[in-house]
């Protein structure tokens, strides 16, 4: 088994560090990493990852700006990562932190850690330990912030 990690030097913090520490930290397993410039560079990093790199699952990780234009780019990269996912039959967990999420620069570099920590667990369960997920479905399970909890009646 293979995860593939594709991060961005258009984050402001090092997600791609952080995911293969807490990859590590969760399973013995090999790792393959690539980073782009930007997040519209994801989905093809990510299909190369997958095809030519042969990981079984891949995150995608970004940090998109907070201004329209920057929610607009992430929307697309989103698309193209769902497509990229229908092509190759492969999850990609996508990891994104938008800087308007944070108050400051402290907040902002807690939630990248938190949600890419997260969602690295997340990983590791969806392709080695499916049935924790399954214990999880419905308990409103938040990556970053605090989960949300169940609904209750």
């Amino acid at each position: 088994m293979r995860i593939g990690v594709a991060d961005t030097t258009f984050a402001r913090v090092n997600m791609g560090a952080i995911a293969v520490d807490e990859l590590r930290r969760h399973a013995s397993i090999a790792i393959e990493r690539s980073t782009v410039p930007g997040m519209k560079d994801l989905p093809v990093a990510c299909k190369k990852l997958i095809e030519e790199r042969r990981c079984d699952l891949v995150m995608a990780l970004g940090m998109p700006g907070g201004q329209d234009k920057d929610r607009m780019c992430a929307h697309e990269a989103s698309q193209g990562l769902i497509l990229c996912q229908l092509m190759t039959n492969r999850h990609i967990i996508e990891v994104f932190v938008h800087e308007d999420e944070a108050a400051d620069d402290a907040e902002l570099a807690w939630l990248a850690e938190q949600r890419t920590r997260e969602h690295a667990e997340n990983a590791v369960k969806l392709l080695l330990r499916p049935r924790d997920l399954e214990r999880e479905a419905g308990t409103g399970q938040r990556q970053g912030f605090a989960d949300a909890g169940p609904a209750r009646r």
